[in-house]
C-alpha cells in the first residue's frame, strides 16, 4: 500500500515543529505495512485551504500517487469548518484515496458509516476552536490598545514598550509582506496621508 504523509503546524516558533507530527506518521504509515511515497507539511493555517503543499497533495492524489494519505488529526488537515472539510475528504474518496488520522482512531475513511458522522462533529469543533482563537486575538488587541490610550504604552511579552499595535516598517518579516503586497499598500496609504496634509 502507497501512502501519502500530511503534516501542518501554524507557526514554527519552537512551540510548534512539524517533526513532531513527522516520525510518528512515519512509525504509523510502518505498522499498517505501508510504503511512504510523498510527504506534504504546510506552515500555514488551518483556516485557509490555499497552502502550496495541500494543494500539491490533492494534485498527487488525483494522479493516484498514494492509496492513503495519514494525518496527525483532523484539524492538521482543516480547519475551515464541515463543509469544506468534508468536501476535501470527498475529493480524496473521488481520487480513490483513503484518510486515516493517528490521534483519531474513529478517523479512517474506509469505514463508511460512523466515520462519516464523526467527521461533520470533528471538522464542526475544529472550525469552532478556530474562531475561539480568532475572538481570543481580538481581545488581547483590543486590551493592549486600551493600554496605550491609557497609558501611551503597552508592555509586550518580551518586557518592550511600545506605543503602536502593529509590525514596525521593516521588521523580521518584510520579505514575506513585500509578496502579499502590504508593504505596496503601506506606501500608497502614507503617499495619500502626505497629500491630505
Amino acid at each position: 500500500m502507497k501512502i501519502g504523509i500530511y503534516a501542518r503546524v501554524s507557526k514554527f516558533d519552537g512551540t510548534q515543529d512539524p517533526a513532531n507530527q513527522l516520525q510518528p506518521l512515519r512509525d504509523f504509515a510502518k505498522a499498517l505495512n505501508g510504503e511512504v511515497v510523498a510527504e506534504y507539511t504546510d506552515l500555514a493555517s488551518g483556516g485557509n485551504g490555499d497552502r502550496e503543499n495541500f494543494l500539491r497533495m490533492f494534485e498527487d492524489a488525483d494522479k493516484h500517487k498514494f492509496d492513503l494519505l495519514l494525518t496527525w488529526s483532523l484539524d492538521r488537515l482543516s480547519r475551515e469548518g464541515i463543509s469544506n472539510t468534508l468536501g476535501y475528504i470527498e475529493r480524496l474518496n473521488r481520487a480513490g484515496v483513503a484518510l486515516k488520522s493517528l490521534q483519531e482512531s474513529w478517523l479512517d475513511t474506509r469505514d463508511e458509516g460512523l466515520g462519516k458522522l464523526m467527521i461533520a462533529i470533528f471538522s464542526w469543533v475544529a472550525s469552532q476552536e478556530r474562531k475561539r482563537i480568532i475572538e481570543r486575538t481580538k481581545a488581547a488587541l483590543s486590551r493592549k490598545q486600551s493600554e496605550i490610550e491609557k497609558n501611551g504604552f503597552t508592555i509586550t511579552k518580551a518586557g518592550k514598550q511600545i506605543s503602536q499595535l502593529g509590525r514596525p516598517f521593516g521588521s523580521v518579516d518584510r520579505k514575506r509582506r513585500i509578496v502579499s503586497g502590504y508593504l505596496a499598500r503601506h506606501r500608497r496609504e502614507k503617499a495619500q496621508e502626505t497629500i491630505l496634509i
